[in-house]
């Protein structure tokens, strides 16, 4: 049987504390889980740059009878992505041993630190919507969302040839999804069925014109008489988020460290002891950064 220390303990309460961080930052996440995600286990430091390949395009010759084939040269596109952002949540647990006997006190103190960093992502993710420049904005600031720019947006979208097998999305604020619900068509059951009876009584449009629709409370305003809303029509791989390890603290210094790793997103855990409040300090920090993938992919829709 292992000998329990205190550094095992200490290890431990760090475990326990990661296992709760991310899935319930994950559920705290909309853009974040819709976007390509890029995350490999390995150290890297803030400022440092991460290539992210793209698909080359290839062409389909005609093969005559008794030709040959023509032999193409693709070559991977590329989209560096910085890894600019180093974001933080920390804070101090006074008797740990006490929310470690009380999984839901754990709770109580993570969850403000997990929806603070959720919500950091997702407002540098819909920042990006003026770096999509290869159409042009559909709707019209100021004024209501219709019918015909949903429509323009996922045409745009269908022309820049964005796979079918491929889902698109339509994130906007709160006002604008409550426009939505409101066009006639698409909230009554006589002429959008079940849909129709959803968008009524449960309040959520769910899928629209070939776009799965999302608020989201971080939709970028800009300008000033009118303000314009700038929500954002894109498929997947449109945007990346790239997500990479931060280094273990330096041993000896009193600070452990964990990981907590799902999918393609990452995080570290980071305790510490804070002697002028006697308590213990943890810090949730996650490096990553953001860019467009591919600019075709993404459509700005002004309202």
């Amino acid at each position: 049987m292992p000998q329990i220390t205190s550094a095992n303990v200490a290890n431990a309460i760090v475990k326990l504390v990661a296992a709760e961080a991310l899935p319930s930052l994950m559920g705290n996440l909309v853009m974040g889980n819709l976007v390509n995600r890029d995350f490999e286990p390995t150290l890297a430091n803030a400022g440092d740059t991460v290539n992210v390949p793209i698909p080359p395009v290839m062409q389909a010759n005609n093969l005559a009878q008794g030709g040959m084939v023509q032999t193409q040269n693709p070559s991977l596109g590329n989209a560096q992505i910085v890894l600019n952002t180093h974001a933080e949540a920390t804070f101090q647990i006074p008797d740990i041993t006490k929310v470690v006997a009380v999984p839901d006190l754990l709770r109580l103190y993570m969850q403000p630190a997990l929806v603070a960093l959720a919500e950091k992502i997702e407002s540098d993710l819909l920042a990006t919507y003026s770096q999509f420049t290869a159409h042009f904005p559909v709707g019209t600031g100021g004024s209501p969302i219709t019918e015909a720019t949903i429509d323009a947006a996922e045409t745009a979208l269908f022309d820049s040839k964005v796979p079918g097998s491929m889902p698109k999305y339509l994130v906007v604020d709160s006002n604008t999804y409550s426009q939505m619900r409101q066009i006639p068509r698409f909230s009554e059951y006589g002429s959008a069925l079940d849909a129709g009876v959803r968008s009524l009584i449960d309040g959520t449009i769910g899928k629209l014109k070939d776009f799965y629709v999302f608020r989201s409370q971080f939709v970028t305003k800009s300008g000033s008489g009118p303000v314009i809303t700038n929500n954002l029509a894109f498929a997947k791989d449109a945007l990346g988020l790239v997500i990479r390890r931060l280094p273990q603290p330096l041993p000896g210094t009193g600070a452990v460290a964990e990981y907590a790793e799902l999918g393609n997103f990452g995080m570290r855990v980071v305790m510490s002891y804070e002697p002028n409040t006697l308590a213990q300090q943890f810090t949730v920090d996650v490096l990553y950064g953001v860019g467009v993938l591919r600019n075709s992919f993404g459509v700005q829709v002004r309202t």
